[in-house]
C-alpha cells in the first residue's frame, strides 16, 4: 500500500508559478512510476505528466510541455510538479498517482490539491 498526500496548490495569477509536492508513505516508493493528473471543473480527469522509477524518463501531455516539470526525490519519497507560466485553463484539482511495475494502471491516488489561476 502507498499513501499519497499532495500539497502546494493555491491561487495564482496567470503567468505565475507553483511547485506541487506529493509525499508518499512506504519503503517501496522507488519502485513506482509516478504520475500527475488533473481534473478541471466539469471535465474528466486528464493525464499531465509521469516519471519513471529512477527519474530518468519523463513524459508530458502536449498542453504542458515546456511549462511543467516533473521530478522526484526517492530518498525523500516525494514527487514534484513545477508548474510555470500558468494559464487560467490550468485551473484544476491536481492529483498524484503511483503505478507499480506490475500494473498497467495507476493503483494509488492522493486526495488532490487545488490550483486556481486567475486571469
Amino acid at each position: 500500500q502507498v499513501q499519497l498526500v499532495e500539497s502546494g496548490g493555491g491561487l495564482v495569477q496567470a503567468g505565475g508559478s507553483l511547485r506541487l509536492s506529493c509525499a508518499a508513505s512506504g519503503r517501496t516508493f522507488s519502485t513506482y512510476t509516478m504520475g500527475w493528473f488533473r481534473q478541471a471543473p466539469g471535465k474528466e480527469r486528464e493525464f499531465v505528466a509521469r516519471i519513471s522509477q529512477n527519474g530518468g524518463i519523463t513524459y508530458y501531455t502536449d498542453s504542458v510541455k515546456g511549462r511543467f516539470t516533473i521530478s522526484r526525490d526517492n530518498a525523500k519519497n516525494t514527487v514534484f510538479l513545477q508548474v510555470n507560466s500558468l494559464k487560467p485553463e490550468d485551473t484544476a484539482v491536481y492529483y498524484c498517482a503511483a503505478r507499480s511495475r506490475y500494473s498497467s494502471t495507476y493503483d494509488f491516488w492522493g486526495q488532490g490539491t487545488h490550483v486556481t489561476v486567475s486571469s
